[in-house]
């Protein structure tokens, strides 16, 4: 069977070949999308990353293939409705950085709330540690409260650490796990009610249909004066120009962001050709964000340790293997 693989590291090919010795093995370095093909096109089995784009285009590529498993949790980078006219197998990693995740989250949190960050750059910038005390104050988190949608492996790790900090949770969710939330003490509740009462808000569901601009320009002003919004999940779960309206209204004291609407387009002006007006506006939005004080902004890096790669890489072969034997497994539902 020929395995093509994308946006590979080093050490992660050396696993590849030693795991599927016998199979006919295609490399790259690089992402897959539709101005970025590689040469061969006889794959039978495609193994991406999150940076690839699996639109019908790209899948009318390769005649032969059967199964698109993606190296990641979320998989709105494939066009699902496209695989299910090819009859294509999507396999998925329904789990991997729970912790991962949680811990970057927290960073996210902590930096906004204590200021950590800015901090940190006044000693750089300054060579100095005199500093203002008002404006490096933060607030507590303990006795805060933490309003979580999503309460799937991610969110139940968050809420775990949340309790460890002495904070109130309340949660949404389309799908509440009632025997978590008893066990660990936290209700479930509507998301008007979640936006009214958290003081930090964080989002850990998958990005579908049912999850685009939960946070929109109209439910931001029921947010809590003051909060902190967090989001390590997918960029479209929160309205970009929604956060912008929060900020300057004072709705939100700060954010922390890992994801981003139009994500690939705000990396590299090159994504901007082509690109619709309502999302150049998006990549207009996010760049103004980069700009203000009160927002942090990382790359996509919250999955990013050693430990979760490791465990990425040993789902994604298992899912090549079970595939192989007939018994596919980890199915994007």
């Amino acid at each position: 069977m020929k395995l093509a693989f994308f946006q590979l590291e080093d050490w992660e090919e050396k696993m590849i070949r030693e795991k599927f010795p016998a199979n006919d093995l295609y490399i790259d370095r690089n992402a897959i999308n539709l101005e970025k093909l590689p040469d061969v096109n006889d794959a039978e089995v495609l193994a991406i990353f999150v940076n690839s784009r699996i639109t019908k285009e790209v899948l009318e590529r390769f005649p032969k293939l059967k199964l698109v498993t993606t190296r990641s949790t979320g998989f709105d980078h494939i066009d699902l409705e496209a695989c299910k006219a090819r009859g294509l197998t999507v396999c998925y990693v329904p789990g991997y950085g729970d912790n991962t995740v949680a811990e970057f989250t927290f960073g996210l949190i902590l930096n906004l709330t204590r200021k950590m960050y800015w901090a940190i750059d006044h000693v750089k910038r300054e060579k100095s540690l005199a500093f203002s005390v008002d404006a490096l104050r933060g607030v507590d988190l303990k006795g805060k409260t933490l309003g979580i949608v999503g309460t799937g492996r991610i969110g139940k790790e968050v809420i775990k650490i949340a309790k460890g900090f002495g904070m109130n949770v309340v949660a949404h969710d389309m799908f509440p796990d009632a025997k978590f939330a008893e066990a660990v003490g936290y209700p479930y509740v509507t998301l008007e009610e979640l936006l009214r009462q958290a003081d930090v808000l964080t989002f850990h569901c998958p990005y579908t249909k049912d999850t685009h601009h939960i946070v929109n320009m109209e439910n931001i002003k029921l947010v809590k004066r003051g909060a902190y919004l967090v989001n390590t999940a997918r960029g479209g779960i929160v309205e970009t120009a929604a956060m912008l309206l929060g900020l300057k209204e004072g709705i939100l004291s700060g954010v922390g962001l890992d994801v981003f609407e139009e994500e690939i387009a705000t990396r590299s002006d090159l994504a901007l050709q082509g690109l619709s007006a309502s999302a150049a506006e998006v990549v207009r939005e996010n760049k103004e964000l980069i700009e203000m004080p009160n927002v942090l902004m990382t790359p996509h890096n919250a999955f990013n340790s050693k430990e979760a790669l490791e465990r990425i890489l040993e789902t994604t072969l298992a899912n090549i293997h079970a595939f192989q034997e007939g018994t596919p497994q980890n199915l994007v539902p």
